[in-house]
């Protein structure tokens, strides 16, 4: 049977005042990953990361996918440009300067 160092702790939330605890294999999860101890409960963390997620709410702006989500910032606008390898047109995210060469989506995978 596994055992512990670690003994279940009664936390307090900060957002909703509510007692949670904070059990033994938490604590060795948190302390293995050098993770502080939540403040919130389970289901205000829920709350957070689903507000979070979906841009809305007290930690919006962020898109889905934690690590590397960025910001929201809606629909990408695209720019035409010609390709500097076959000529098509190619449509990409920034607007182009003339100052590098552009490649339509074919050509670019191809020089990777």
């Amino acid at each position: 049977m596994y055992q512990s160092t670690y003994t279940d702790k009664t936390l307090v939330c900060s957002d909703c005042n509510q007692e949670f605890v904070f059990t033994g294999r938490e604590q060795e999860f948190f302390a293995e990953r050098q993770f502080s101890e939540p403040r919130r409960c389970p289901a205000c963390r829920a709350i957070r990361k689903a507000s979070r997620d979906t841009g809305y709410g007290n930690g919006g702006g962020y898109s889905s996918g934690g690590y590397g989500g960025g910001y929201d910032r809606g629909p990408r606008e695209m720019h035409s440009a010609t390709c500097a390898n076959c000529g098509r047109e190619a449509l990409v995210p920034f607007r182009p300067t003339g100052s590098k060469p552009v490649y339509c989506s074919d050509c670019f995978s191809s020089r990777r």
